[in-house]
Order: structure tokens, then sequence, then C-alpha cells
């Protein structure tokens, strides 16, 4: 068995509500097993049989949909993807930790629309901005409330969805993937 974390989008925002009991519960019909919920904000951590990121996300997907209505998608990663992707963020050293995020999307954003992002929103707020892989990496200097670079903005000029963790949510998440189950 392999362990995964799995970021599920939208869960307990914008009325999408679903208590993290109730997820495991469904979680564990469907042969997830060691299911551990982090935040209640849609990060569940998982031992399953290995098999592609992209067919564990779209299971969870469907799972959700199915047994709750919700439409979402999941990000599925391994520890060291998950520890990758903290490594990369070239805001993490020096920024605060509750402000340093990382947008996590199921492809790799194109260069050219990452790049007209960042010109599109110079002069626009203090934010630092970088690409990722499959991700965008976000420094919100004032916070992500007060920012004018909203998921909507970010979404529309990169035509793809994402799902956003700060860094405290990220190392959190990892620091329990490391604990025995």
């Amino acid at each position: 068995m392999t362990r995964y974390v799995a970021l599920l989008a939208g869960i307990n925002v914008g009325g999408n509500r679903l208590t993290m009991a109730d997820l495991r519960d469904a979680l564990e019909r469907e042969e997830f097993e060691a299911i551990e919920t982090v935040v209640a904000s849609g990060n569940v951590l998982f031992d399953h049989e290995e098999r592609p990121s992209a067919g564990l996300a779209e299971k969870l997907a469907w799972v959700v949909r199915d047994r709750f209505d919700i439409e979402t998608f999941a990000i599925v990663m391994t520890r060291a993807e998950l520890a990758a992707a903290i490594a990369e963020n070239p805001f993490s050293e020096d920024g605060e930790e509750k402000f340093v995020h990382t947008i996590f999307f199921m492809g790799q954003p194109e260069a050219d629309a990452v790049e007209n992002l960042i010109l599109d929103y110079t002069g626009k707020g203090n934010e630092r901005i970088a690409a990722g892989t499959n991700a965008l990496h976000v420094d919100y200097v004032d916070g992500a409330g007060n920012s004018k670079l909203t998921g909507d903005f970010i979404e529309r000029r990169l035509g793809m969805k994402g799902t956003a963790r700060n860094m405290r949510s990220m190392k959190r998440i990892l620091a329990k993937m490391d604990e025995e189950v």
C-alpha cells in the first residue's frame, strides 16, 4: 500500500458543507484505507494500492459527487510529491507561512498563460507570483482575503481550475504523512 494525500477542491467553502467523518466513512467503503483528515477543508490522507494519481483523483471526485452531490476535483500526491511542492515554492523561506500559498492544478499551466497572468496583475497588489510544477506559487504578502489576486482571476487567466493550500497547512499535512498510521 502507498500513502497518499488528496487535496479536494471547494470542500467546506461556498456552501459545500461536508463533515470529515462522513467523508472518511464514504472513502472506507471504496477501498481507501488508514484514512485521516487534516483540517476540515478537504485534506485527506489515505493508503491505497499503488495506482496513477489521476485515477485516484477521479475516484475521489466520483465518491464525493455520488455520495454528497458536491462537484469537486482532487489533487493526489505521494509524500515525496508534496515535499517537492513545498521545496519548490520560492517564497517559503522569507514569506509568512499563512500567506504563502501553492495553487495546485490537474496539469501544467501553459508558460505563456502564467507569464500573461503575472503581467496582467503587475501593479495591482503586493503579491509575489511564480510558476511551479502543476502549480502556481503565490505570496499573499498582505493576506489572501484582502487580495485582488483571486481564484477566479487566476483560473480565468490560466484556463484551469485549481485548489490552494497555504504553507502552514502543507507542512502540517507532510508532518502527518510522516507519522505512523
